[in-house]
């Protein structure tokens, strides 16, 4: 660790992921060679972790807190809470909840995550469900989604406040005072969708509640740069994430058989080849890892758990940026807020 005028404390779930603890920790060197300020500590296995951190350039001051214990990809989210507080994924968000760390980051299983992080960091006041948000690229700016797979059925009330949150998300981060966001659905239409669809609409295109609201939207809309936060429920988002990510490889192998088919095709990427390597970098899923968990009082980041060491560092990065733009403190007010003019709204009515 290298300290700065503002140290970043990151608990790091090391034995969560397909790749763990290799990936977890060489992607927290590359994260600490990038920004000196990250203090990290990593809960698992200390000899294996050891292992790796002794081929590190950027973990000289990194600590180990050893732990056995490790949540199984198959268990269920009861079932890590009933044996977990020995597990590494437990003990990284403890230290969160203690005051010990600023955010934990994790590979591991998301359901067992969210009950965890939800069971230890609660929810904020006014918060009704937690949320997972993440970002995805776009033909323009990189745009922030959510529910990815936390709620998988959701009511007019969650996709109201998954806006509030997303908004106050985006902005924290990117410094863009009036986000474009829109609600997803089959269709643009106003009579599109189910009713509590047609609810949340109408309540999100209120002025008074402050959302730059651009209506419904649909999936064709996700990647034309033209909206910053896209709500939905956590199954439609899942599938979309999930779908993304495989349309983003397919692309990506199709392209690749194509240039290599003919001896034309091999001159013309050799001649194309920066602006190919610029566009591969632009859908590269391991530059938008590290999905946030919304509406907890503290700081979650989940990593896709089958990422690389490239990708693990950009969820690293997520948690850091967090912290370092105080994005707690710009939640819990505009939910505050938010719940204040909704709760008018409905004693008016």
């Amino acid at each position: 660790m290298c300290a700065d005028t503002k140290t970043v404390r990151l608990a790091l779930d090391a034995m969560g992921g397909d790749n763990a603890p290799a990936c977890v920790v060489r992607g927290a060197d590359i994260a600490c060679r990038n920004h000196p300020h990250l203090a990290v500590t990593f809960y698992g296995d200390e000899a294996r972790i050891k292992s790796f951190i002794g081929k590190a350039r950027h973990l000289a001051n990194a600590r180990v807190i050893h732990t056995g214990e490790a949540v199984s990809p198959d268990d269920t989210a009861s079932q890590a809470v009933r044996r977990g507080k020995t597990t590494s994924m437990w003990m990284a968000i403890a230290s969160v909840a203690d005051g010990e760390a600023d955010a934990v980051v994790s590979a591991g299983n998301t359901g067992a995550l969210m009950a965890m992080a939800k069971l230890q960091l609660r929810t904020m006041t006014g918060v009704t469900r937690p949320a997972i948000a993440a970002f995805f690229p776009t033909v323009g700016e990189h745009m922030c989604m959510l529910d990815l797979g936390a709620n998988l059925e959701c009511d007019a009330e969650n996709l109201v406040q998954f806006a509030i949150l997303g908004q106050a998300f985006h902005r924290s981060l990117t410094g863009k005072s009036e986000p474009r966001l829109g609600l997803l659905n089959v269709g643009e239409e106003e009579q599109k969708g189910h009713e509590y669809l047609r609810v949340a609409s109408r309540q999100l295109a209120d002025p008074e509640l402050g959302i730059n609201y651009q209506g419904f939207v649909e999936g064709s809309d996700l990647t034309n740069g033209k909206l910053d936060v896209v709500v939905t429920d956590g199954f439609s988002g899942n599938i979309a994430l999930k779908t993304a990510e495989g349309i983003s490889a397919l692309f990506t192998r199709l392209l690749r058989r194509s240039l290599a088919s003919t001896m034309l095709s091999r001159l013309g990427y050799f001649l194309a080849r920066g602006a190919l390597s610029e566009m591969r970098r632009h859908i590269d899923p391991r530059s938008y890892n590290g999905a946030v968990f919304l509406g907890l009082n503290g700081i979650a980041v989940k990593s896709h758990g089958g990422t690389d060491r490239i990708g693990f560092a950009n969820a690293i990065n997520v948690a850091s940026e967090l912290v370092d733009h105080g994005f707690l403190p710009d939640v819990s007010e505009a939910i505050a807020r938010g719940n204040t003019i909704l709760e008018q709204k409905k004693e008016d009515a």
